[in-house]
């Protein structure tokens, strides 16, 4: 696994992986190989304009790519319902990529502090819809991109005190919330490999986004600055979420991130992720919690009937 890179994706020939975020950033370079490897990609995107310009960018180099752009808003449930029900296809590799980060308290559509409802109740309520559509796939997998950043919080919180609002906690807790969500579904599901992975540190605009809406001029230098000294480029950042989607030894609730310094670069291994992500009790109240906030309820039964065990997992 330490010598893994892009060239070590399996063919991917007639499988078909949803991408949100594939716009931009990662989700771009996760489209790109995919792309290459064979796949059919359904770029999950929230403008469509910059993912048909996303779409010629990757056709510079792959012109037989097969790329569907189709418009998805995380903050908004009824834009997550209506891309649910217009993929009529089984899917192989879903890969809850998208998120926001940092920047001022902010709501979804739906009411939701921004950063818990995108990078998560969003990709909790996509992943529900598309169950059936999952469920149909050949050793399908569902990939949830969290953050060493999880490590800061410590819990997920009922609710968001606009007064007492850190936009740094909240996107820590955002990405514990991946975490916990990505193992409960494995624990849970029976036909479908649900893992999860963090980038370590990839330039991407993510960082550099939440300083733009703020409107905070030095932090945005600061981050730029840090990018360019230390991260690594989106390429290699990627290799985490390809190899969780991709690599034949992947175990379900497995937590895959860089090899090198402080976690933060190199090819992609197996890791451990904080304490807190592995509580089980935490993440069954989260998943109801979920359920209820967005209306989104989870048929995991085998025959798709009846009521999904609670003891499934332990």
């Amino acid at each position: 696994m330490s010598d893994w890179t892009a060239a070590d994706v399996p063919d991917r020939t007639g499988r078909t992986a949803v991408v949100t975020g594939a716009n931009g950033g990662l989700g771009l370079e996760t489209t790109r190989i995919l792309a290459r490897k064979g796949a059919r990609v359904v770029m999950a995107c929230r403008s469509l304009d910059r993912g048909e310009r996303a779409v010629e960018d990757v056709r510079v180099t792959d012109p037989d790519a097969d790329l569907d752009v189709r418009e998805l808003d995380l903050a908004s449930l009824d834009s997550v319902a209506a891309f649910a029900d217009g993929l009529d296809e089984p899917v192989d590799l879903l890969v809850n990529n998208a998120g926001v980060m940092w920047g001022p308290y902010r709501e979804t559509e739906d009411g939701f502090e921004a950063q818990f409802g995108i990078n998560h109740l969003g990709h909790f309520a996509l992943t529900g819809h598309l169950l059936d559509r999952l469920r149909t796939g050949d050793s399908t997998r569902v990939v949830t991109v969290s953050s060493a950043l999880h490590s800061r919080a410590d819990g997920v919180p009922d609710e968001f005190d606009e007064r007492e609002y850190d936009p740094r906690v909240a996107y820590a807790r955002s990405k514990l919330a991946n975490l916990l969500f990505a193992y409960e579904l494995d624990r849970r599901a029976d036909r479908l490999t649900s893992a999860a992975c963090h980038p370590g540190w990839a330039a991407t605009d993510l960082q550099t986004r939440g300083a733009e809406i703020a409107g905070n001029r030095l932090r945005l230098l600061v981050t730029r600055a840090a990018n360019a000294l230390l991260a690594q480029d989106p390429a290699a950042g990627v290799l985490p979420t390809l190899y969780a989607a991709t690599a034949p030894d992947v175990v379900g609730g497995g937590y895959y991130g860089p090899s090198g310094f402080m976690n933060m670069r190199g090819p992609p291994e197996r890791q451990a992720s904080s304490e807190a992500s592995y509580d089980r009790e935490a993440a069954r109240r989260l998943w109801s919690r979920s359920e209820a906030l967005t209306g989104v309820e989870y048929d995991l039964s085998p025959s798709g009937e009846g009521d999904e065990a609670d003891a499934v997992g332990d």
